[in-house]
């Protein structure tokens, strides 16, 4: 069964936004990645596949070892998708700013 996973999905999971916050400083194995979690290395495993297979993270082999590397262009869609949430938040947020600054209490 091949199922089609949606980055969404992938970063509704707390582990692995913060796997996605560590390759995101540098490359780094499935070992060196699974000694930063208080869980079993197949765990990491399964969220290190999931995150590949929507594309987040790519992998490239060096002799024995498979670097985990963080795919910006794919972060970027995200990013891409989240900005006008975040425009039209800041703009309700800086009318609220204008609101409060104009608001004299009664006394």
């Amino acid at each position: 069964m091949n199922l089609r996973r949606d980055v969404f999905q992938a970063i509704a999971d707390p582990t692995r936004r913060a796997i996605l916050v560590l390759v995101a400083s540098q490359s780094m194995t499935a070992g060196t990645i699974a000694s930063n979690f208080d869980t079993a290395r197949p765990t990491v495993s399964k969220h290190l596949q999931i995150l590949t297979e929507c594309e987040l993270l790519t992998q490239e082999q060096n002799g024995r070892e498979i670097y985990y590397h963080l795919n910006p262009k794919k972060m970027k869609e995200i990013a891409d998708f989240v900005e006008p949430f975040r425009k039209l938040w800041e703009d309700r947020f800086n009318k609220l700013e204008t609101i409060m600054k104009n608001y004299k209490p009664k006394k």
